[in-house]
This record gives structure tokens, C-alpha cells and sequence, in this order.
């Protein structure tokens, strides 16, 4: 599981305009909204399932990365969205720096192993520091998706 397969170009937010860690879950739901990814009428019970989470210890782990998640009856898959903030986001994270690349998502309630494989998964993708530099520096959603599929291709040996 790469985020390159989670992830495509309308569900990145290159250009956060949260400035503090609620604000910005919220507005990484909203994107899925948005796009259909979740149903505007489970809106309000995966946010609460996100701040229950977040009220029990801050998804920030560090290195300026931060990942909200939590499980919910309200998805069938894994959905994600990824957000960047230049500027940086107060997370409460484990090193007390500010969370500038916000990977969220959600996974279905009984897939408590899929949950932790994919938690994994992408706390080992943005753990490379050069994978967190090429990000930094993207253009766009599109430059964004690409450093994720350059890093899943590399990782597959392509």
C-alpha cells in the first residue's frame, strides 16, 4: 500500500489555508466531501471519530508531519486526502515543530489491521527525508501525486 494508490490529485491540498490543527482536519474533510469520497450527511460523525482520536494524543509525530486518523462505519475503503502548509501548522506534534505536510484518513471500522498496515505505510513513505524535501517543493496537486509515485515506483524496484 502506497500513498501513490490512495491518493489522486483532487484529494491534495498543496496550499493549506487552516492555520491551526482543527481547522485543518477540517478542511481535509471537507475535500473528500467535496469529491465524494464521504457522504456530506456522514460529514459530521467522521469528525467526530477524527476528534476523539486527536483528543486522545496529537497525530503530529514529528518531522513536520502530521497524520489525523481514525475509523469509522461511514467508509467501505481507506480514503485519504493529503494537505501542505509552507507556513506550518501548531499540531502539538511529539517534537513541538509545525506540521507542514497533513496526510488524513479514515478506514473502515472492523479493518482494525488494515487501519495499523496503512498507518504504517504512511508514516515509512514520509519518514524519507527526501520524499518530505521533493514535497515541500511542488508545484502543484499534480507534482505532489508524482513524488508519490516516484517513491512507490522506486520502492517497487521499477
Amino acid at each position: 500500500m502506497t500513498l501513490a494508490s490512495l491518493l489522486a490529485p483532487e484529494q491534495i491540498v498543496p496550499r493549506m489555508r487552516s492555520k491551526e490543527r482543527w481547522s485543518a482536519i477540517v478542511e481535509l474533510v471537507e475535500v473528500l466531501v467535496t469529491i465524494g469520497r464521504i457522504q456530506e450527511g456522514d460529514r459530521d460523525s467522521i469528525l467526530a471519530a477524527l476528534k476523539q482520536r486527536e483528543e486522545t494524543m496529537s497525530t503530529g509525530i514529528g518531522f513536520g508531519i502530521a497524520i489525523p486518523h481514525a475509523t469509522s462505519d461511514r467508509v467501505s475503503e481507506v480514503v485519504v486526502a493529503f494537505g501542505r502548509s509552507p507556513e506550518g501548522i501548531e499540531f502539538e506534534s511529539l517534537d513541538n515543530q509545525p506540521v507542514r505536510l497533513i496526510v488524513l484518513f479514515i478506514s473502515p471500522k472492523n479493518e482494525y489491521q488494515q487501519h495499523l498496515r496503512t498507518l504504517a505505510a504512511i508514516a515509512k513513505q514520509l519518514n524519507d527525508r527526501a520524499v518530505r524535501e521533493q514535497l515541500a517543493l511542488a508545484e502543484d496537486a499534480s507534482a505532489i501525486q508524482r513524488v508519490f509515485e516516484a517513491k512507490a515506483s522506486a520502492k517497487a524496484g521499477v
